[in-house]
């Protein structure tokens, strides 16, 4: 495929060159969507080995972006009249959550999509840690296949952090819940159901939901790169919101080519594929109200603040995805999605005329890069951590 660039917008190519020449990303790839129509731009390289560059129509590991397909498709199933938003974990899961201080009877899907159910961060569990946060673990787990059951186990693997509904807390968890109560309800595939109640009413053909052997892409595709790893021999229990800085690797180390490695850790929560042109008609579509009647559209943006849990600073979060309200005032919606040496953002405007689909493939820089584009853009910048 010939390397296409849009002419325009100086601010934005400034942004994704300063990227790559000052921060030192290997590569960041924008496409824009607004009333002019389609624009697309990059800098760096998909593949530092070969020089390849990026080019549009690229497949994505989208990372928690994922949560939305999983909101979409339960959304979708409650306007067929299969289930309800406020029916709880245990009256489709019987005993399912009945371990570790949690109770089913009181956990409804709306708390598993909304992030507000009381489980703990999935990603912060010591089994996930020791797999894949050690250069030499990731290495040697990065293509274990994980079953539905493994997903839950690990879902409850800490004690909850809350009451359900008290509070919102950032879990990949919930999703794998409401994954399994996809297949409880429909007898099918979770990744079936996605396919056939979002990618195909949207004409998504280059969207999927990796099934759970799937370790890679169904065409062309960047490599991803990462840094995030804690230093050879780190136990990673012995890691606190104190000692963390001194318990890195050397930022100075190659990063580590992680392209290919299996998700289903994230089922549910972080396993879908899909190129920056179909994000845009996805997220174009959960912001209109395309793809779900008023009722459930109405449910996906009824939003809880993140205020104080250590998430993304001025944000609300609705079912899977999320409100970010920029320094000048403008309110984008939409969602991110970071995955280990990936890191995919698509937001827009509340009208739906004007979307921004960024992606940058390494994980070390992926917030300062989309910052970045983000305020080139729209004139402000987004991000920061609410610590």
């Amino acid at each position: 495929m010939a390397h296409v660039e849009s002419p325009g917008r100086q601010k934005v190519r400034d942004a994704m060159d300063s990227a790559v020449n000052d921060l030192g990303a290997p590569s960041v790839v924008v496409q824009v969507r607004d009333e002019n129509g389609t624009w697309f731009g990059s800098a760096g390289l998909a593949d530092t080995v070969t020089g390849a560059r990026r080019v549009p129509g690229e497949q994505l590991h989208t990372g928690s972006i994922s949560k939305a397909y999983t909101a979409a498709t339960v959304l979708r199933l409650e306007a067929e009249g299969r289930l309800g938003i406020e029916d709880t974990v245990d009256h489709w899961l019987p005993g399912a959550m009945a371990e570790n201080g949690y109770d089913g009877t009181k956990v409804t899907i709306r708390h598993l999509l909304s992030n507000t159910s009381g489980l703990f961060s999935t990603g912060m569990a010591v089994e996930a840690q020791r797999r894949y946060s050690i250069r030499s673990a990731f290495a040697e787990h990065r293509f274990d296949v994980h079953r539905p059951e493994d997903a839950l186990k690990l879902a409850l693997s800490q004690p909850p952090v809350h009451r359900p509904g008290e509070a919102f807390w950032y879990s990949n968890g919930g999703f794998a819940f409401a994954a399994a109560i996809v297949e409880k309800v429909t007898g099918n595939s979770f990744e079936s159901e996605v396919d056939r109640t979002v990618v195909r009413p949207l004409g998504l053909a280059h969207t999927f939901a990796r099934h759970r052997e799937e370790t890679g892409y169904r065409g062309r595709h960047p490599r991803a790169y990462s840094k995030v790893f804690l230093k050879e021999g780190v136990r990673p229990e012995d890691v606190t919101p104190d000692n963390w800085p001194s318990m890195m690797e050397d930022p100075d180390l190659a990063p580590l080519d992680t392209t290919e490695f299996n998700s289903s850790w994230g089922w549910g929560a972080a396993n879908v594929v899909a190129p920056l042109d179909e994000l845009i008609v996805f997220f174009d579509a959960m912001i209109t109200g395309s793809l779900l009647p008023a009722d459930q559209h109405r449910r996906m943006w009824t939003t809880v603040s993140t205020e104080g849990a250590h998430w993304l600073a001025n944000t609300r979060y609705g079912l899977g995805l999320y409100e970010l309200t920029l320094s000048n005032g403008l309110k984008l919606r939409g969602g991110t999605g970071q995955s280990v040496g990936t890191c995919t953002f698509v937001m827009g405007t509340t009208d739906g005329r004007h979307t921004l689909a960024v992606h940058t493939n390494n994980d070390w820089l992926s917030f300062p890069v989309l910052d970045k584009v983000i305020e080139a853009e729209f004139g402000a910048s987004g991000f920061s951590l609410d610590l």
